[in-house]
């Protein structure tokens, strides 16, 4: 069941809902809310503080029951660390921290009121908007393939979380973005024996259907044969799974040039010829992240009506080892007329996005950003916490980058020198699909950069951030956010 939210201006102590959220402070200092919480249970707060038994130590949540002079019977006290660095993290930790005390138990209806706090360089409206995505996040839950008798899929605990505050608009903006993380969640946790590229082909389809505004377009082998993508039907050669290329439209900008977005979507990858090894390829079905991200951005930019012309092109392509498969040494030729020697076959992700990305060029783009699971070695530079940024358009990565500082959803600029170019130099066709051992993210952007010359482009590699690692590992989402942000800012900016 989707969290339900809402806005709230009652009183905390007067709120009339399972459970009140209120904060404090490590140096036992309360929120506003808590403070009317405190006066109406004639101090029960503070003696409890000074007792010991609440804390604010980032993260401790206790739960209150049947405060003296409280409506609502239980009030959840949340961690929130030292006032003078209270910030940013701080605040969606809280929101996120709130949600998941009471994901499961008896509590169904909450009152976050920690969004009448001081967030430095933010205001009320990203307070509310970005509590909701927290919240929402915190919330998710991965239920489409469990069996019918398996007590996850059993609706229990918080349903409604209303937050303090009158801006309508800013929740609606928060609630939309959270539908969009959620989107691209899904799709990035399904099995790839059911999300294949026909798969997202349809979910692109049955999302447009809902709105006059929105329109989608998917091609197929017949189509990409006509238009010579040779280096992405060479990697779709070994599967059963035939490719998919979907083109997901909003025309909400008159006349102006559409931003747009491609997404890498190999639904799973083997690597091919050059296979995976245990402690890697289990985890491959998140390779299709990019075409998650740029659907969810889709879900999120319809749901918010931005007023500007979008294209998010999902290419869905499986790679998989097979007798038809293509090899290394291959040498194939992509849609722009290039040729490509193939060093690797594991490397097949910038193999599908450049033809992609020579397509997308009908569009004739405002600018153009690709997103995609594309090398190990930014997971190695970055960790899991920063999306890396390539662009020839400095302006350009200081937008995307300040988006992602706005939500939190963070970026990280990598070179893009001309130095790095030869390292993709081949003796038997124009490039090489891979740079050798070092800059191994830095050389897949350059490559990717030769089928956007004349463009105003960026790539993302999001092989850190768009899934958490390990057994337990989920699609993180991201960088929906980012990316929502991105968008937004320049429908304000017309």
């Amino acid at each position: 069941m989707a969290l339900e939210f809402a806005l709230n201006t009652s009183a905390a102590a007067q709120a009339a809902l399972d459970c009140v959220v209120v904060g404090l402070f490590a140096d036992q200092s309360l929120t506003p809310a808590a403070e009317a919480i405190d006066a109406a249970s004639a101090g029960r707060l503070r003696a409890l503080a000074e007792r010991g038994d609440i804390g604010g130590k980032p993260g401790k949540t206790v739960l209150l029951h049947d405060l003296p002079g409280v409506t609502a019977p239980r009030v959840l006290v949340i961690g929130l660390g030292d006032k003078a660095k209270f910030g940013v993290p701080q605040y969606l930790k809280a929101a996120a921290d709130a949600a998941r005390a009471l994901k499961t138990g008896n509590v169904h209806s909450a009152l976050f009121t920690l969004s009448e706090l001081e967030v430095k360089g933010r205001d009320r409206a990203w307070n509310i908007r970005q509590a909701a995505i927290a919240a929402d996040h915190a919330m998710y839950r991965y239920t489409a393939t469990l069996g019918a008798n398996n007590k996850k899929r059993e609706d229990k605990g918080l349903e409604k979380f209303e937050i303090t505050g009158e801006d309508g608009a800013a929740l609606a903006q928060g609630q939309a973005i959270a539908a969009g993380v959620a989107f691209a969640r899904e799709l990035g946790n399904l099995p790839p024996n059911v999300c294949n590229p026909a798969y997202l082909a349809a979910q692109g389809e049955a999302f447009a259907a809902k709105f006059d505004k929105a329109e989608c377009e998917v091609l197929g082998d017949a189509e990409m044969e006509a238009l010579g993508m040779g280096s992405l039907l060479a990697v779709a050669r070994g599967s059963a799974n035939r490719p998919r290329i979907v083109a997901l439209k909003w025309n909400n900008g008159g006349e102006a040039k559409p931003y747009v977005l491609v997404g890498k979507g190999i639904t799973f990858d083997t690597g091919g010829i050059n296979l995976k090894t245990q402690g890697g390829i289990e985890e491959m079905k998140y390779d299709m992240c990019g075409a998650a991200t740029v659907m969810g951005t889709f879900v999120a930019a319809v749901g918010m009506a931005l007023p500007i012309n979008l294209v998010c092109i999902a290419v869905g392509v499986e790679n998989m080892p097979d007798g038809n498969s293509y090899r290394p040494s291959d040498v194939i030729t992509s849609m722009s007329g290039k040729t490509i020697e193939v060093g690797n076959t594991d490397a097949e992700g910038r193999l599908i996005l450049c033809d992609a990305l020579t397509w997308a060029q009908k569009f004739e783009p405002e600018a153009l950003v690709d997103v995609a699971t594309l090398t190990g070695a930014c997971m190695v530079a970055l960790g899991k916490y920063a999306t890396g940024v390539m662009t020839k358009h400095d302006d350009l990565a200081r937008e995307l980058i300040g988006a992602g500082e706005t939500v939190f959803d963070r970026a990280w600029q990598l070179p893009l020198w001309d130095e790095y170019q030869p390292m993709l130099d081949s003796q038997f066709a124009d490039i090489y699909n891979i740079g050798g051992r070092w800059a191994g993210a830095i050389t897949a952007g350059c490559f990717l950069s030769r089928f956007a010359e004349g463009q105003r482009w960026a790539h993302l590699d999001i092989a850190g951030s768009a899934s958490d690692e390990g057994k337990m590992g989920m699609a993180t989402g991201r960088p929906v956010g980012l990316l929502s942000q991105w968008l937004s800012d320049r429908g304000a900016a017309r």
